[in-house]
């Protein structure tokens, strides 16, 4: 009996291995192209990831939003893209274009070039805070670290909600935290 299931095991995994191969036939010459063109592509790295079934994430949302252009160009420059793609979870207070836009003429070009970086980085890492944290949360005179190492204060007075001043005037939850947008870019203190 052994013997018997042993012979019919084997003789299906060749059947199988005979129909496979002549499924693939034609196929071989394509599946090594593509193979050798996923190989040799760029690593991307979390904002590589497509999905397009779940929640977005944060920079997903942002590149979505018209009215965050500057903001997602801004992410770019400073290679901050993978950073908020990434589980988090994150609060991002996201000033619009119109905020950029407050500005003094000039700041968000000089900002972008490679060699303010450094300077962008800062002021982005001053609008993430590492943690999920909805309006309700928000007490008046409430201070926040930022992932810069710097704070915020937080005020609320009449049911506004707003950061160093920049009222938020909405409210995104994604997968990896929640975007708090805001019509103001908050300018992180002058490190001492």
């Amino acid at each position: 009996m052994k013997k018997t299931i042993t012979f019919l095991t084997s003789s299906i995994i060749a059947i199988l291995l005979v129909i496979t191969s002549c499924s693939s036939g034609g196929n071989e010459g394509s599946n090594s192209s593509a193979a050798t063109e996923s190989l040799n592509a760029p690593a991307a790295g979390q904002s590589g990831v497509q999905d397009d079934a779940s929640q977005k994430d944060i920079v997903k949302v942002a590149v979505g939003s018209a009215d965050h252009t500057t903001l997602v160009a801004a992410l770019k420059a400073a290679e901050y893209v993978d950073v908020l793609s990434n589980a988090g979870p994150f609060t991002v207070f996201a000033p619009t274009n119109a905020a950029f836009d407050k500005l003094p003429k000039g700041t968000v070009e000089s900002l972008v070039k490679p060699e303010s970086k450094a300077a962008l980085r800062n002021i982005l890492e001053y609008h993430v805070y590492v943690g999920k944290l909805d309006q309700a949360f928000f007490k008046d005179g409430k201070m926040l670290g930022m992932v810069n190492g710097s704070k915020v204060t937080m005020a609320v007075k009449d049911g506004k909600v707003t950061v160093n001043g920049a009222n938020i005037i909405a409210s995104v939850p994604c997968s990896n935290g929640i975007i708090h947008v805001t019509d103001a870019v908050l300018l992180p203190p002058e490190k001492k």
